[in-house]
């Protein structure tokens, strides 16, 4: 699983700074999630292939999150993209971006796929045989949701030397690497753990873009390999985080730790800081594992 930050800021983009973007790679997926200004011009600066992205998912319609979306949409075209591109976000998205690209005579020429989000409960938005998506509702100033990524249970790895100890044809592997038991010539069976390794336990991603402290979150986001969550303020500002909807990142850390979850990566943080690493300083006090997204920055889990 890895993640590649494109912008973590909030607000507005700054010359050394981007907001909210990024890339999740995960079990053969690549996945945009939030598209903020800039957005594009990063994925070109970290070798990011447009086309790879199948999957775009919004959390809500602050600019900060979305305003790069159109343009990326139409650079695509601009490529010759033919297949399929899915943008998952809340209603209204469709219209946003379609009124731009009809004023704009810009129409896509590949297949653009909307799906519109409106449910304030928890639901499953995308599956297939590797991962599937869920949504986290958030409480925030409009209708706000962070993403659940889960990876699925991949097959069971095949122990060569225990297959070539029973001289198994090759024409059984993917039924063993399946869960099948296999009967020998002599009609003696062997177990299926014999012949295999457990395949490695499925991660997980959880993206918690902004919102306010909401204690009951931490259900939602229980005991994932990774939590990304907004910490727009530190706690001296607290006041600010509540009048706006937002969490410090003192907030975002008891979230992790009452969600038991891995790791906190922090982010979306107000410029109005001389230093991200204050960010860390206080969240380490409620959570020990936390590390800090930065544009550009990249991590492996």
């Amino acid at each position: 699983m890895h993640l590649t930050v494109l912008g973590c800021y909030a607000a507005t983009p700054r010359t050394l700074t981007n907001p909210t973007s990024q890339v999740l790679e995960i079990n053969n997926h690549v996945i945009l999630i939030d598209c903020g200004e800039g957005t594009q011009v990063e994925l070109r600066r970290h070798k990011i292939k447009f086309s790879r992205i199948n999957h775009i998912f919004i959390s809500h319609l602050h600019g900060d999150h979305f305003f790069g979306l159109p343009g990326f949409i139409s650079t695509m075209r601009l490529l010759g993209r033919d297949k399929e591109l899915h943008v998952y976000g809340p209603k209204g998205i469709k219209g946003a971006i379609t009124l731009l690209l009809k004023l704009g005579d810009s129409w896509t020429n590949y297949p653009l796929l909307f799906h519109e989000l409106t449910s304030k409960e928890t639901e499953l938005i995308f599956e297939d045989d590797k991962i599937s998506v869920s949504t986290i509702p958030l409480d925030h100033r409009v209708y706000t949701n962070g993403y659940l990524f889960k990876e699925k249970l991949g097959k069971r790895k095949l122990n060569v030397a225990a297959v070539e100890k029973y001289g198994i044809d090759k024409a059984y592997y993917n039924n063993i690497k399946n869960g099948r038991d296999i009967t020998l010539d002599n009609g003696s069976i062997v177990p299926n753990k014999e012949l295999t390794y457990d395949p490695p336990k499925p991660k997980s991603y959880a993206f918690c873009s902004d919102t306010i402290y909401d204690e009951s979150l931490a259900d939602k986001v229980k005991e994932v390999d990774v939590l990304y969550h907004e910490s727009t303020f530190l706690d001296s500002e607290a006041h600010l985080a509540a009048k706006t909807k937002h969490a410090t990142a003192k907030q975002a850390a008891q979230v992790a730790k009452d969600a038991n979850v891995k790791t906190l990566v922090l982010g979306h943080y107000s410029t109005r800081y001389k230093s991200i690493e204050l960010f860390k300083e206080e969240a380490s006090t409620v959570f020990p594992n936390v590390l800090l997204a930065d544009d550009g920055k990249t991590f492996d889990f």
